[in-house]
């Protein structure tokens, strides 16, 4: 379920909301920022299919040494689908791009997503700006310890606990500097004690966001 990573072990780090298939868009933001595959590091909070024109390519940047990502609803919808040979949901949710794939396109696809079978619900990375935690919506408890058992459910669906920020009656999460989090699509990019919502819709034409740890 977790992941640790030492992110001294890279120049530049950063963490992207949740691509969707925006593959040439993250390729111009990175282009932009100078980065570096031999010495940096991109990490996505999640759903890096479905709904965009590029799912596939997003897909394949798992098998690239700098970049990261933790597991997605999307992902897991897909995943599920897969194992049980039920496809409703997904498709229902942006899936289709899957069912229009032939022969060795969509093999090359479900070889992909046993990539997919090993991506973290929770990475761990201790940065220039201190620990930070990414999960795809939540980390389900008040207080973050490593290898703490956490509802798998809540870490990839629940948006209970940004509504609750949004009202005012939440509180920001113990035991690390920050919190990254994408999964609920915003007009920009929400900052409130150290929990971090940086889903800003890029494929629903919004901007992709990047935030640099160091």
């Amino acid at each position: 379920m977790y992941l640790k990573l030492d992110g001294h072990n890279w120049r530049h780090v950063w963490v992207v909301s949740d691509l969707h298939g925006c593959y040439q868009m993250l390729m111009e933001a990175l282009k932009r920022r100078h980065l570096n595959p031999y010495e940096d590091l991109l990490i996505c909070v999640g759903d890096l299919i479905d709904r965009g024109p590029d799912s596939v390519k997003c897909l394949q940047l798992l098998n690239e040494a700098w970049f990261y990502a933790v597991r997605g609803n999307h992902e897991q919808m897909a995943l599920d689908a897969l194992h049980n040979n039920q496809f409703g949901l997904w498709m229902m949710n942006g899936g289709n791009w899957f069912a229009e794939l032939k022969g060795e396109q969509q093999q090359q696809a479900i070889d992909l997503f046993r990539r997919c079978e090993t991506l973290p619900w929770i990475i761990e990375i201790n940065c220039a700006n201190g620990v930070n935690v990414m999960a795809h919506a939540d980390y389900p408890s008040s207080h973050y310890v490593w290898d703490k058992p956490v509802e798998k459910q809540r870490i990839l669906w629940n948006r209970d606990r940004l509504q609750d920020l949004m009202n005012g009656s939440e509180e920001g999460i113990g035991g690390a500097d920050h919190f990254w989090f994408g999964h609920t699509p915003l007009r920009k990019r929400y900052d409130c004690q150290n929990l971090h919502y940086i889903d800003t819709g890029a494929v629903f034409g919004g901007s992709l966001t990047l935030a640099q740890l160091q």
